[in-house]
């Protein structure tokens, strides 16, 4: 079968293949710390309007950080710790740099946006040429239950992207469920 479009070509499999088939470059950094940075800025501003109801509704201010959406899952302050947790170990684990260390002592909102801002300072001091090579770097996680082991593009695609968004999407829900008022636009940023 030939198409005028591509004269002379037989579409069989794989000379199909080779006709459209081309490759698109990348960058680790650029699929990890933009994407970090904009979603830690986001968390920010959310944490804005969360103080913001909190002092207009008179909330406890130990209330919304307390808050679970079901009595055996973690409160919104480990949500947020945990994705800042995420964020900050994965670009420095795919820099080849030290994980800065930072306890998980917040207990009011004020706080957890301090947190998220410490994250992001450290963030935003990676450059694009530490994570060169990054997509092959050999990645290990030890938890008590035992140890993963990851090449850096599967760590990032498969074990830190879903994770760091699963936590993000907790914050929002709970925020949501708490009567915070905020909008898939406070989410996505814009």
């Amino acid at each position: 079968m030939t198409d005028s479009k591509y004269k002379g070509v037989q579409w069989a499999p794989i000379a199909f293949l080779q006709l459209v088939r081309f490759r698109m470059s990348i960058s680790m950094y650029d699929v990890s710390i933009p994407i970090f940075i904009l979603s830690l800025n986001n968390l920010a501003a959310i944490l804005d309007k969360a103080a913001s109801h909190a002092e207009a509704k008179k909330v406890d201010p130990k209330a919304l950080p307390a808050a679970r959406l079901i009595v055996d899952m973690l409160p919104l302050s480990a949500q947020i710790q945990i994705a800042c947790d995420t964020a900050k170990g994965a670009a420095a684990r795919l820099a080849g740099v030290a994980v800065p260390k930072h306890e998980d002592t917040e207990s009011t909102v004020p706080e957890l946006k301090l947190r998220v801002m410490k994250t992001l300072e450290f963030i935003k001091s990676i450059k694009p040429e530490q994570l060169q090579g990054a997509e092959t770097r050999e990645i290990e996680l030890k938890f008590p239950s035992g140890t993963l082991k990851f090449t850096g593009v599967n760590y990032l695609t498969n074990f830190v992207l879903p994770n760091f968004f699963f936590h993000m999407t907790m914050t929002y829900a709970l925020l949501r469920k708490n009567g915070v008022e905020l909008g898939k636009r406070d989410f996505l940023g814009g």
